[in-house]
């Protein structure tokens, strides 16, 4: 894991020159960088489970076929971009928060707008943090990163009227016992929409359909829901299309070490292969010409 630079911008946009389809993708969890005030106590080992390895390298394909492509590059636990800006849990806080404070059902699991564990019963941090650190990482990365992707998904529905949105994620083959799904064997992928309020349901169908079509189990909405990624920019009856995708690691890597496997190029072809649908299928949509390929 890399840390202690003070100087990694919070994200990196990759915009082709012009932007020729109205597709954006996001990778909220595939940074690495710790500034120096993160000051953890977790081992390497656990907070490497919370990364969402190589999925920003996955979707590689999509500045290549004239959409947008969205990273963060700090650690998910410093910041969890994909929690309510409120999702605050005070058992990390030394002092009371200042603002208002909804603790979701994730926050006190430990999994909340600030990790307060990296795995059950491996703490983030020996120590409080102070409302002040918050603060800073929520100016510094947390709004950074929002802004970046409202951008790009404002500047393509203005361009072209409607938009489709993609949140990439990875998750843990097994969940485990900070998860709904404790114990559980997950899918290949999920695809999901809120329950369908983020994205209209032709949509979800489709993407899910595509990925079976690949030879994948693929299930929507469950265990993954969807979080506040798409519940911010998924507003389907404005033509802005918004759906999560989690891929389960053990496809492509090995989860104890992080490195990946010979499952990894079939992957990323395979994810490859459906952004040259999925820029015809938007074409299609908006009547301008798809790809040949």
């Amino acid at each position: 894991m890399k840390a202690d630079l003070a100087l990694a911008p919070a994200v990196i946009v990759h915009e082709p020159t012009p932007v020729t389809v109205p597709l954006v993708f996001d990778s909220p969890h595939s940074g690495t960088h710790f500034p120096p005030d993160a000051k953890v106590a977790a081992p390497a080992s656990a907070l490497s489970t919370s990364w969402d390895a190589y999925v920003d390298e996955l979707w590689d394909i999509v500045p290549k076929v004239g959409g947008i492509l969205v990273e963060a590059c700090f650690h998910r636990t410093y910041v969890d971009v994909n929690r309510s800006r409120q999702d605050i849990d005070e058992e990390l806080l030394d002092s009371p928060w200042p603002g208002e404070a909804k603790p979701s059902a994730s926050a006190k699991r430990g999994m909340g707008l600030i990790r307060r564990y990296a795995l059950p019963d491996v703490p983030m941090y020996d120590r409080k943090l102070t409302v002040e650190e918050i603060q800073n990482r929520l100016t510094r990365c947390y709004d950074v990163y929002h802004a970046a992707l409202k951008a790009a998904i404002d500047k393509c529905h203005a361009q072209f009227g409607q938009v489709w949105h993609i949140d990439c994620h990875s998750m843990k083959s097994i969940g485990n016992a900070m998860n709904v799904d404790s114990g559980q064997t997950r899918p290949d992928i999920v695809v999901s929409d809120r329950e369908g309020t983020t994205s209209s349901a032709e949509f979800t169908e489709w993407v899910a359909g595509q990925l079976q079509g690949l030879g994948y189990r693929v299930n929507i909405n469950n265990p993954y829901k969807g979080a506040e990624i798409v519940r911010l920019h998924g507003a389907p009856e404005q033509g802005r299309h918004s759906v999560q995708i989690e891929l389960n690691r053990s496809l492509y890597m090995r989860e104890s070490t992080c490195h990946k496997h010979e499952g990894y190029v079939r992957l990323h072809a395979d994810l490859s292969k459906f952004v040259l649908a999925l820029q015809n299928y938007v074409c299609q949509k908006i009547g301008i010409p798809g790809s040949a390929g």
